[in-house]
């Protein structure tokens, strides 16, 4: 009986974080509707100015559970600057909290209101957060035959024209690493190999197209791409086998002890431009991660194992960067649901926040 009321509390550890993030979900949107609508006439770069600090508090919030909350240890290898940047985000992706390690980077350069993602085009969807990212300058893609290039050209150029800050992430692999998707691995595996390209054991294939058009399409206004390798601490099983990353609902129950991130900055004058050229670059840039991987997973001497080789630094986020922001979205929340008409006004915005946003998808 105690067992199992002990095993019931450890898997509930997720539901406070969830039901808080899902739950001041509408008010931050009712927060940057009412902005967009006061701003409607006003210069662009003051709407984004805004939409940004509005965006991160919300995030702030966010690694209020992720980091705060879960105490989970964040170690840093390599060069990550300490100030703001322009730049493009690329990293190997492996698991739904992917694009919170991009928020832990952001905020320790004082740039997470900056950070505006690539994402696969069925995200568009999520309820409420669905529209509200590619408003916040986010990029919806389909796959191969199906990519949009002419449109990702189009908003990263009118951004860029601008001057809005650019925190751009893109996981070239454009899809996530699972060791138990054997078919997908193996897929990749026999594409790099026909292609003339090594193969690679612990991350997919990077595909070119979306790394290129933003890059492309920002070169004269970036500074670096960052060049970002992630492993999470506790993926290897008792066969000494590397075991699927934590999802979302896994790391909020402080299933991960450490994330280990491994940075290198690019200056843009280093990339090469012409498209082929970039490709076989961005694979011999997997490569290297490739091997800080097979490092980590795989390596013969036991002290090698679970780190990238080089000097971390153990990075801890103070509570001052994160807890305002909860308390101020929780506060407005609670505040909001204490009166009959916020009630209503707070499921109409789920209701009436979702179908705008799937009609606006259409």
């Amino acid at each position: 009986m105690l067992l199992s009321l002990v095993l019931h509390m450890y898997s509930m550890r997720c539901v406070l974080p969830a039901a808080v993030l899902l739950g001041t979900a509408p008010t931050y949107v009712l927060a940057w509707g009412a902005w967009r609508l006061l701003s409607a006439f006003l210069p662009s770069h003051f709407y984004q100015a805004v939409d940004d600090r509005l965006y991160c508090v919300y995030q702030s919030m966010v690694l209020f559970f992720f980091e705060n909350y879960t105490g989970v240890q964040i170690l840093l290898y390599g060069d990550l600057p300490k100030n703001k940047e322009n730049i493009i985000y690329l990293a190997n992706h492996q698991s739904t909290v992917d694009w919170i390690i991009a928020d832990i980077l952001a905020i320790r350069q004082n740039a997470l209101g900056h950070v505006r993602y690539v994402l696969k085009d069925g995200l568009k969807w999520l309820p409420l957060y669905g529209c509200y990212f590619s408003q916040h300058g986010g990029i919806y893609v389909k796959r191969s035959a199906k990519f949009n290039e002419t449109e990702m050209r189009k908003k990263l150029r009118r951004y860029m024209n601008a001057e809005t800050p650019m925190y751009l992430v893109i996981f070239p692999e454009g899809t996530r690493y699972n060791p138990e998707l054997t078919k997908v691995i193996s897929a990749s595996q026999t594409f790099a190999a026909k292609e003339g390209l090594a193969v690679l054991k612990h991350v997919l294939t990077p595909r070119i197209k979306a790394t290129h058009v933003a890059f492309d399409s920002l070169k004269n206004y970036l500074d670096a791409i960052y060049d970002v390798t992630v492993a999470f601490e506790g993926t290897i099983d008792d066969k000494g086998q590397r075991k699927e990353a934590p999802s979302m609902a896994e790391f909020l129950c402080k299933e991960c002890p450490k994330i280990h991130i491994h940075i290198d900055r690019i200056d843009r004058k280093d990339v090469p431009e012409e498209q082929a050229r970039m490709r076989r670059w961005l694979h011999e840039r997997f490569e290297i991660k490739d091997k800080l991987l097979i490092e980590f997973y795989d390596s013969l001497d036991p002290e090698r194992r679970n780190k990238f080789p080089g000097e971390s630094v153990n990075s801890k986020l103070s509570l001052k960067k994160t807890l305002p922001s909860l308390l101020i979205l929780s506060g407005l929340t609670a505040g909001m649901l204490m009166t009959e008409a916020g009630r209503k006004l707070y499921v109409k915005t789920w209701v009436y926040g979702t179908l705008i946003g799937c009609l606006w998808s259409n």
